[in-house]
Protein backbone atom coordinates (compact mmCIF):
# COMPACT_ATOMS: atom_id res chain seq x y z
CA UNK A 1 0.00 0.00 0.00
CA UNK A 2 1.06 3.55 -0.58
CA UNK A 3 -0.18 6.81 0.89
CA UNK A 4 -1.57 7.79 4.26
CA UNK A 5 -4.15 5.02 4.35
CA UNK A 6 -1.37 2.72 5.57
CA UNK A 7 -1.79 4.43 8.94
CA UNK A 8 -4.95 2.45 9.67
CA UNK A 9 -5.27 -0.46 7.20
CA UNK A 10 -3.73 -3.66 8.53
CA UNK A 11 -3.62 -5.65 5.28
CA UNK A 12 -3.11 -4.65 1.64
CA UNK A 13 -5.69 -5.43 -1.01
CA UNK A 14 -4.76 -8.77 -2.62
CA UNK A 15 -3.28 -8.57 -6.10
CA UNK A 16 -5.95 -11.00 -7.29
CA UNK A 17 -8.61 -8.38 -6.53
CA UNK A 18 -6.68 -5.66 -8.34
CA UNK A 19 -6.31 -7.82 -11.45
CA UNK A 20 -9.99 -8.79 -11.44
CA UNK A 21 -11.13 -5.20 -10.87
CA UNK A 22 -8.85 -3.83 -13.60
CA UNK A 23 -10.24 -6.42 -16.01
CA UNK A 24 -13.88 -5.71 -15.10
CA UNK A 25 -13.78 -2.02 -14.26
CA UNK A 26 -16.82 -1.22 -16.40
CA UNK A 27 -18.97 -3.64 -14.41
CA UNK A 28 -17.61 -2.23 -11.13
CA UNK A 29 -18.84 1.26 -12.01
CA UNK A 30 -22.37 0.36 -10.91
CA UNK A 31 -21.12 -0.74 -7.49
CA UNK A 32 -18.86 2.31 -7.32
CA UNK A 33 -21.88 4.56 -7.85
CA UNK A 34 -23.72 2.77 -5.05
CA UNK A 35 -20.71 3.23 -2.75
CA UNK A 36 -20.68 6.99 -3.31
CA UNK A 37 -24.37 7.22 -2.41
CA UNK A 38 -23.83 5.07 0.67
CA UNK A 39 -20.91 7.25 1.77
CA UNK A 40 -23.08 10.36 1.56
CA UNK A 41 -25.92 8.56 3.36
CA UNK A 42 -23.61 7.45 6.18
CA UNK A 43 -22.38 11.00 6.74
CA UNK A 44 -25.94 12.35 6.82
CA UNK A 45 -27.09 9.61 9.20
CA UNK A 46 -24.33 10.55 11.65
CA UNK A 47 -25.37 14.20 11.45
CA UNK A 48 -28.96 13.28 12.34
CA UNK A 49 -27.90 10.89 15.10
CA UNK A 50 -25.56 13.39 16.82
CA UNK A 51 -27.03 16.85 16.08
CA UNK A 52 -25.42 18.32 19.21
CA UNK A 53 -21.93 17.70 17.80
CA UNK A 54 -21.42 20.85 15.77
CA UNK A 55 -17.96 20.01 14.48
CA UNK A 56 -19.16 16.61 13.31
CA UNK A 57 -22.14 18.21 11.54
CA UNK A 58 -19.98 20.80 9.79
CA UNK A 59 -17.33 18.30 8.70
CA UNK A 60 -19.73 15.62 7.51
CA UNK A 61 -22.01 18.08 5.74
CA UNK A 62 -19.12 19.01 3.45
CA UNK A 63 -18.11 15.36 3.10
CA UNK A 64 -21.64 14.30 2.12
CA UNK A 65 -21.82 16.99 -0.57
CA UNK A 66 -18.51 15.84 -1.99
CA UNK A 67 -19.59 12.20 -2.03
CA UNK A 68 -22.76 13.16 -3.92
CA UNK A 69 -20.67 15.05 -6.47
CA UNK A 70 -18.60 11.90 -6.90
CA UNK A 71 -21.81 9.93 -7.45
CA UNK A 72 -22.85 12.39 -10.14
CA UNK A 73 -19.46 12.02 -11.82
CA UNK A 74 -19.66 8.22 -11.79
CA UNK A 75 -23.22 8.39 -13.06
CA UNK A 76 -22.13 10.63 -15.95
CA UNK A 77 -19.30 8.21 -16.77
CA UNK A 78 -21.72 5.29 -16.79
CA UNK A 79 -24.05 7.12 -19.17
CA UNK A 80 -21.16 7.96 -21.48
CA UNK A 81 -19.95 4.34 -21.49
CA UNK A 82 -23.52 2.96 -21.71
CA UNK A 83 -23.11 0.98 -18.50
CA UNK A 84 -26.60 0.12 -17.18
CA UNK A 85 -27.71 0.98 -13.66
CA UNK A 86 -28.71 -2.08 -11.63
CA UNK A 87 -30.12 -2.57 -8.16
CA UNK A 88 -27.70 -4.52 -5.97
CA UNK A 89 -27.92 -6.50 -2.77
CA UNK A 90 -25.60 -5.35 0.02
CA UNK A 91 -22.13 -6.83 -0.25
CA UNK A 92 -20.42 -9.01 2.35
CA UNK A 93 -17.91 -6.30 3.29
CA UNK A 94 -20.36 -3.67 4.54
CA UNK A 95 -22.64 -6.13 6.32
CA UNK A 96 -19.58 -7.81 7.84
CA UNK A 97 -18.32 -4.52 9.24
CA UNK A 98 -21.68 -3.81 10.83
CA UNK A 99 -21.53 -7.04 12.84
CA UNK A 100 -18.56 -5.66 14.81
CA UNK A 101 -20.20 -2.37 15.78
CA UNK A 102 -21.45 -1.65 19.27
CA UNK A 103 -25.13 -0.75 19.36
CA UNK A 104 -25.18 1.67 22.28
CA UNK A 105 -23.40 4.90 23.06
CA UNK A 106 -20.85 6.05 23.92
CA UNK A 107 -19.19 3.17 22.07
CA UNK A 108 -21.53 3.30 19.07
CA UNK A 109 -20.45 6.78 17.99
CA UNK A 110 -16.76 5.89 18.09
CA UNK A 111 -17.34 2.66 16.16
CA UNK A 112 -19.31 4.43 13.44
CA UNK A 113 -16.60 7.05 13.00
CA UNK A 114 -13.78 4.50 12.93
CA UNK A 115 -15.66 2.29 10.49
CA UNK A 116 -16.18 5.32 8.26
CA UNK A 117 -12.43 5.96 8.41
CA UNK A 118 -11.61 2.35 7.49
CA UNK A 119 -13.99 2.30 4.52
CA UNK A 120 -12.62 5.59 3.20
CA UNK A 121 -9.05 4.37 3.68
CA UNK A 122 -9.78 1.14 1.79
CA UNK A 123 -11.40 3.14 -1.00
CA UNK A 124 -8.35 5.41 -1.16
CA UNK A 125 -6.00 2.44 -1.40
CA UNK A 126 -8.03 0.78 -4.16
CA UNK A 127 -8.37 3.95 -6.22
CA UNK A 128 -4.58 4.33 -6.04
CA UNK A 129 -4.05 0.73 -7.10
CA UNK A 130 -6.51 0.86 -10.00
CA UNK A 131 -5.72 4.29 -11.44
CA UNK A 132 -2.50 3.27 -13.29
CA UNK A 133 -4.21 0.21 -14.81
CA UNK A 134 -7.28 1.89 -16.33
CA UNK A 135 -7.90 3.91 -19.51
CA UNK A 136 -6.74 7.53 -19.36
CA UNK A 137 -10.14 9.16 -18.76
CA UNK A 138 -10.97 6.86 -15.83
CA UNK A 139 -7.40 6.78 -14.54
CA UNK A 140 -7.31 10.52 -13.92
CA UNK A 141 -10.70 10.44 -12.24
CA UNK A 142 -9.67 7.62 -9.91
CA UNK A 143 -6.41 9.35 -9.02
CA UNK A 144 -8.43 12.42 -8.06
CA UNK A 145 -10.82 10.31 -5.99
CA UNK A 146 -7.89 8.77 -4.10
CA UNK A 147 -6.93 12.21 -2.83
CA UNK A 148 -10.50 12.92 -1.73
CA UNK A 149 -10.85 9.60 0.08
CA UNK A 150 -7.53 10.20 1.87
CA UNK A 151 -8.88 13.48 3.18
CA UNK A 152 -12.15 11.83 4.20
CA UNK A 153 -10.55 9.06 6.25
CA UNK A 154 -8.39 11.63 8.03
CA UNK A 155 -11.52 13.64 8.85
CA UNK A 156 -13.21 10.58 10.31
CA UNK A 157 -10.12 9.81 12.40
CA UNK A 158 -10.02 13.40 13.69
CA UNK A 159 -13.66 13.12 14.76
CA UNK A 160 -12.98 9.76 16.41
CA UNK A 161 -10.12 11.27 18.41
CA UNK A 162 -12.53 13.81 19.83
CA UNK A 163 -15.16 11.19 20.54
CA UNK A 164 -13.05 8.94 22.79
CA UNK A 165 -9.52 8.94 24.23
CA UNK A 166 -9.24 5.15 23.79
CA UNK A 167 -9.86 5.34 20.04
CA UNK A 168 -6.53 3.72 19.05
CA UNK A 169 -7.24 0.42 20.78
CA UNK A 170 -10.72 0.23 19.27
CA UNK A 171 -9.36 1.15 15.84
CA UNK A 172 -6.94 -1.78 16.06
CA UNK A 173 -9.81 -4.14 16.81
CA UNK A 174 -12.01 -2.88 13.98
CA UNK A 175 -9.09 -2.70 11.54
CA UNK A 176 -8.29 -6.35 12.23
CA UNK A 177 -11.88 -7.24 11.37
CA UNK A 178 -11.82 -5.05 8.25
CA UNK A 179 -8.59 -6.63 7.03
CA UNK A 180 -10.14 -10.10 7.18
CA UNK A 181 -13.16 -8.93 5.19
CA UNK A 182 -11.07 -7.17 2.54
CA UNK A 183 -8.79 -10.15 1.93
CA UNK A 184 -11.13 -13.16 2.23
CA UNK A 185 -12.34 -14.66 -1.09
CA UNK A 186 -15.69 -13.38 -2.33
CA UNK A 187 -18.29 -14.87 -4.63
CA UNK A 188 -19.10 -11.42 -6.07
CA UNK A 189 -16.63 -8.82 -7.32
CA UNK A 190 -17.40 -5.52 -5.65
CA UNK A 191 -15.39 -2.40 -5.02
CA UNK A 192 -14.91 -3.45 -1.40
CA UNK A 193 -14.99 -7.20 -1.86
CA UNK A 194 -12.18 -9.65 -1.29
CA UNK A 195 -10.45 -11.39 -4.22
CA UNK A 196 -12.63 -13.59 -6.43
CA UNK A 197 -13.29 -17.03 -4.98
CA UNK A 198 -11.99 -19.95 -6.98
CA UNK A 199 -14.66 -21.35 -9.30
Amino acid sequence: MIGGETQILLAPTPEAWVQAAAGHWRQLLNDHAQCEKKAASTALALMFTYPQDRRLASTLSRLAREELRHFEQVQKLMITLEVPFERQRPGRYASGLRTALRTRDPGRKLDLLLTGALIEARSCERFRLLAPRLPAAVSGFYAQLAHSEARHFEQYVDLAQEAAPQWRQRLQELATHEARLATAPDAQLRFHSGPPAAQ
